[in-house]
């Protein structure tokens, strides 16, 4: 599908999208401007859609990349989650040196090593990995909130999270707008997407990725290792998205807590499909997906169900974008 036809969807799919609001008994002179207000209009809707931005971003970078290779990764909701909760454990230690980059590693390694059971059972036992991961998420939730509730929590909180991270273990931001705030994670984002165009165009393990993802069996009589390389596939998005799980704690709430992720996983997983078939383009992706997020919330403060609304604006959205995603793969 041309850039074009894909911007095309996208205006049709949101116009789709309001419709229903209009059957709620809030009259559109309350939710119109709170729609636009919340994500773009105001202050406060420029810092809900950057906060919602950089895991949206890396989670979809996670996401795209098992695409690619054939592979859907629905389980990154379930990696970005044992990401954060392996950062939070690491930087809630004893103070050592090097503490904050080990931490965001040991996210790193958490969220790979979570995606690798999916990738093992894939690629030696032709498991699919809808299946596996749809179980390893459940897994990862019970987990995280047992670790929570139980030897990470905070003796003083009321509910189940853990103490604040130390200040210096915390990124500060590199600007401010208003109430909107600027780390350095957006730019680790971007950096990664930029870096993931490269690798695909211009190193072999981006040309195999390619290859095994189109056509396996055609990859195999090249020479190139179609088995393994799902399985590395599996591990890098795994990584990945465990590194969006690591900077919600050290770049964003500063500490853990029970199901913090909240569907910032399977958000992804739109981001992605909606970018198509070039990485670049998950960028201005993740940003609809995070504009519309932080709108769902602020209609939800004027008596719109989050529920319904997020439904609307991101179920439709991934939806057709899945469509599309079928018609990227069948041409090329």
């Amino acid at each position: 599908m041309s850039g074009r036809a894909r911007l095309a969807l996208v205006l049709v799919v949101v116009a789709l999208a309001l419709g229903p609001l209009f059957l709620t008994p809030v009259p559109p002179s309350e939710w119109a401007p709170e729609l636009w207000g919340s994500s773009f209009g105001e202050p406060r809707g420029w810092a809900l859609t950057l906060r919602e931005l950089t895991p949206l971003l890396i989670g979809g970078v996670a996401v795209w990349l098992a695409l690619r290779a054939g592979l859907f990764n629905i389980g990154a909701e379930g990696q970005m989650l044992v990401g954060a909760c392996a950062t939070g454990a690491v930087a809630l230690a004893p103070a050592f040196p090097g503490q904050l980059p080990l931490a965001i590693g040991a996210g790193v390694l958490a969220g790979a090593l979570w995606a690798l059971p999916a990738g093992a059972l894939r690629t030696f036992r032709g498991g699919h990995e809808v299946i596996s991961c749809i179980m390893l998420n459940q897994l990862a939730f019970l987990l995280t909130g047992w670790l929570v509730k139980g030897p990470m929590k905070d003796p003083n909180a009321g509910g189940a999270t853990t103490k604040m991270l130390d200040e210096s273990l915390r990124w500060a931001p590199i600007a401010k707008f208003g109430r909107a705030e600027l780390d350095w994670a957006l730019p680790l984002g971007l950096a990664l997407m930029v870096g993931l165009w490269y690798w695909r165009k211009h190193r072999v393990g981006g040309y195999e990725l390619e290859a095994v993802g189109t056509n396996a069996t055609a990859a195999r009589f090249a020479g190139i290792p179609a088995e393994m390389v799902p399985f590395r596939a599996f591990a890098m998005s795994g990584g990945l998205a465990g590194l969006a799980g690591a900077l919600l704690v050290v770049a964003d709430q500063n500490r853990f807590y029970d199901g913090m992720t909240s569907g910032k996983g399977f958000d992804s997983l739109g981001v992605a499909l909606l970018a198509g078939a070039n990485p670049l383009a998950l960028a201005p992706s993740a940003l609809l997906f995070a504009a519309l997020n932080a709108a769902t919330t602020g209609m939800n403060q004027i008596g719109i169900p989050k529920g319904l609304s997020g439904l609307m604006l991101g179920g439709l959205i991934l939806l057709f974008a899945s469509a599309s995603q079928r018609k990227d793969n069948a041409h090329e």
